[in-house]
């Protein structure tokens, strides 16, 4: 048997009291510095362990997860509607050509003074096929693009059209103060409070669509190291994807310009068939046509690039090229050609809590 003098006795319940103190105060600091979420997250739990104490063995009960339920009698909760993807389409555009048609040069062909109307069935009749190549395709004037500009609409828009009036998306306020030598990214926290499976949709700040810091130039030849070394697993596109990535560039290019003037400008060529994209941190040009869409924002532009085009045979979309250089546990090589859900089928939960959302 353990016999303690007084003293010690008193030393040991003067350290027990020392070390409540200093957990209690500890745990005071703690609380005052969380937020309100988090101090609410902190006594909900609190509240249930208290209960659960108690001895009220329900309470304990009710918190107990249910049995599994075997798949086939799991509920349809992400059922898409009756309604056919193929009878869906991309926002209306057309009505843009007529105001986009006011920076038209003579070069870029003509269009009609009004932009008619199409009626519903020459529309749908004439939809550009999935796998075609809208520079080859006959009768121009009568197929379309999903957001109903013809192929002679479309050509007579020319390279770099006013894509700001076309898409409803402005170009960005000039970041003149910008200095590439000093600029560090942004933080992104996609984690910052309790992980719900959801799209994870947030509405962008166009100012910020692309942006550049001091590792731009490392980044660069990072990503064309990557290209060289495995080729086709980071940059690839299918027949049909033409139009996407050509759009898909000049819209980078022109909001670069836009962005960040002192540093991106584009000029014609001398004979005025192309453009040249200058790059004064990389201290280079580009003559645009001379490369691939996907090969100028390789060489230009620091981020990655999915491009999902619209199958008109069942209206659900799929990845038809891209430029990835960052993606984990896969590549652009083992996923190319899919539709979405068979790009996500190994997420857990995918197709009852998002593939309705995500193909809607």
């Amino acid at each position: 048997m353990l016999l303690l003098t007084r003293e010690a006795a008193m030393s040991l319940s003067r350290r027990f009291l020392a070390a409540t103190a200093l957990s209690l105060l500890l745990s005071l600091v703690t609380y005052l510095l969380m937020t309100g979420p988090q101090r609410k997250f902190v006594y909900s739990r609190i509240v249930s362990w208290s209960t659960i104490f108690k001895g009220d063995r329900r309470a304990f009960a009710s918190r107990s997860p249910p049995p599994p339920i075997p798949p086939e009698k799991k509920p349809p909760s992400n059922t898409p509607p009756s309604s056919e993807y193929k009878e869906i389409f991309p926002p209306w555009r057309r009505h843009a050509l007529a105001s986009a048609a006011a920076s038209f040069s003579p070069t870029k062909g003509d269009l009609p003074a009004r932009i008619n109307d199409i009626p519903d069935p020459l529309f749908r009749q004439g939809l550009i096929p999935f796998a075609a190549d809208y520079r080859t395709c006959e009768n121009a004037s009568s197929t379309y693009t999903p957001m109903g500009i013809s192929l002679a609409e479309v050509a007579a828009l020319g390279d770099f059209p006013d894509y700001a009036e076309l898409s409803g998306v402005p170009l960005p306020a000039p970041y003149s103060d910008f200095k590439i030598e000093s600029a560090l990214p942004r933080p992104y926290r996609p984690f910052r409070w309790a992980y719900h499976q959801t799209m994870s949709l947030t509405k962008l700040e166009t100012d910020w669509w692309l942006e550049l810091e001091q590792k731009y130039t490392k980044s660069i030849q990072e990503r064309k190291d990557l290209f060289a070394k495995h080729g086709k697993l980071v940059l690839d596109y299918l027949p049909g994807s033409e139009l996407a990535c050509k759009e898909i560039m000049e819209m980078a290019l022109q909001f670069l310009c836009a962005r960040y003037p002192h540093y991106f400008s584009l000029s014609r060529s001398d004979d005025g068939k192309s453009h040249i994209f200058h790059n004064a941190i990389l201290k280079n040009r580009t003559v645009v046509k001379d490369l691939h869409p996907l090969h100028v924002l390789l060489e230009n532009v620091p981020e990655d690039f999915a491009i999902m085009v619209r199958n008109p045979d069942d209206g659900y979309y799929y990845l038809r090229a891209g430029v990835l250089c960052s993606s984990l546990g896969w590549n652009l090589g083992t996923k190319l050609g899919m539709q979405l859900k068979e790009i996500h089928s190994p997420i857990p939960d995918y197709k009852e809590k998002m593939e309705f959302s995500m193909d809607r």
